[in-house]
This record gives C-alpha cells, sequence and structure tokens, in this order.
C-alpha cells in the first residue's frame, strides 16, 4: 500500500454520462451563441468544468446570478431527465460497486470531488445510492466558495476533508480540466480514465480503461 486515500472524480468515473452531458449542453450552446460546441470545445471547456463557467465561455460574457440560476436549473433539469429516461445509462460504472465495496471494507479514506452543483449531487445520492459508501458531507461539489477545475481548490479542500496530505491521495479522473486541478494541488497518484485521452498529459501517472483495471495495491493489502 503506497496511499492512504482516494479521491474520486464523478462525472466521468464513477458515471459514465459524457453523452447525457453532451445532450443537455448544445441547446444551451445553440440558445447563447447561435452554433453548437465542437468536440475540441466539449473536451477542453465543458467535461469537468463548473457551470458557471461553461455559461460564461458560452455567452462570451459573465452571466449575472438572475440569469445564471435560470439557465442552470433548465441544462441541469433536462440533465436530470435524460437519466431518468436512460436507466442502461444511468448506473455507477464498470468496476465501481466492486472497488468502492472493497475500499470501504478495508477503511480506506474516499470522497469525491465534482463540478456538480447541489440539486445534481443529491439526485445522484438519492438514485445511485452514493451513502452506500461516501459520508455525504466529506463530497467537494460547486457551492460556489471556491473556484473550480482546473483550480486545485477542489482537490486540496477533498483531501483536508478525508485529513489527509494530497501527497496521499490517490484520484482518479477522465477530464483534462481535473488533471490539471489534481496536479496543481500535489496529488500523490493520478489516474486517467480512457486509454485514448492521456498520451502526454502532465500529470497522470497511470492509465485504465475502466474502474475495473483500478491498481488495487495503490490502496488495499495484496491479497
Amino acid at each position: 500500500m503506497r496511499f492512504r486515500g482516494i479521491v474520486f472524480d464523478f462525472n466521468g468515473v464513477l458515471l459514465w454520462d459524457a453523452d447525457l452531458q453532451v445532450q443537455s449542453w448544445q441547446p444551451v450552446a445553440r440558445k447563447l451563441r447561435g452554433y453548437e460546441m465542437s468536440q475540441e470545445e466539449l473536451d477542453t471547456e465543458m467535461h469537468g468544468r463548473p457551470n458557471r463557467y461553461v455559461l460564461s465561455y458560452l455567452a462570451g460574457r459573465i452571466i449575472e446570478e438572475t440569469e445564471l440560476k435560470e439557465l442552470i436549473q433548465v441544462k441541469e433539469g433536462d440533465y436530470r431527465v435524460l437519466c431518468l429516461e436512460s436507466p442502461e445509462k444511468f448506473r455507477l460504472s464498470p468496476g465501481a460497486e466492486p472497488l468502492l465495496d472493497a475500499l470501504a471494507e478495508a477503511d480506506v479514506p474516499r470522497t469525491i470531488a465534482t463540478s456538480s452543483e447541489t440539486a445534481n449531487l443529491r439526485f445522484f445520492i438519492e438514485h445511485l445510492q452514493l451513502a452506500r459508501w461516501f459520508e455525504t458531507t466529506k463530497i467537494v461539489y460547486d457551492d460556489g466558495m471556491r473556484p473550480g477545475k482546473p483550480a486545485p481548490d477542489v482537490y486540496r479542500t477533498a483531501a483536508e476533508r478525508l485529513n489527509l496530505k494530497p501527497a496521499h491521495c490517490v484520484v482518479v479522473e477522465d477530464a483534462l480540466s481535473g488533471v490539471t486541478a489534481a496536479h496543481a494541488a500535489g496529488i500523490g497518484h493520478i489516474i486517467g480514465l480512457g486509454k485514448a485521452k492521456w498520451p502526454s498529459c502532465r500529470g497522470v501517472a497511470q492509465v485504465i480503461e475502466s474502474l475495473t483495471d483500478f491498481p488495487r495495491e495503490l490502496l488495499l493489502p495484496v491479497v
């Protein structure tokens, strides 16, 4: 065992919902600027980013609070409907449940650091039974109290909530903004999910295809 705790990104790691996110974001892009986001924009300006950033990026201006809340409510409401209409997709990702069970059984400190806002977090906790594996008060989410990814604050906060130094933590990420945040936070071991994404990304120590391939020896005793 080399590390003491683990922080999971949520969307794209514990929940493979990238296509649902895209489906709910593209109508917003069309409304705000007249055309959809390109794949490059989705990768660099949407995935892993908080709503406030994405909406301001699409609008080309800082969006004030009243308009911001209205746009978030529409976008995330559509996203949650898509989740409930897609039960084959709205489930924990391959390998997640057995890994989380093993971490819980071994009492390994663990939490989530997500760019999701509070309504979505409550939605995930309820429908995906996250309280089975996580102390929900330790989950770091977009509550407006700190800069979002790629700033390091979310991962520094997550490590603090586990009472660990960032260097003693493992992070699993699927987005460039999240890897940048984890690297800047001083996380000890960053795992990139999705082998095609990380040929030369700074900070990624290891790449896996799914949580089925997670290197358990980093945190669990080898049997």
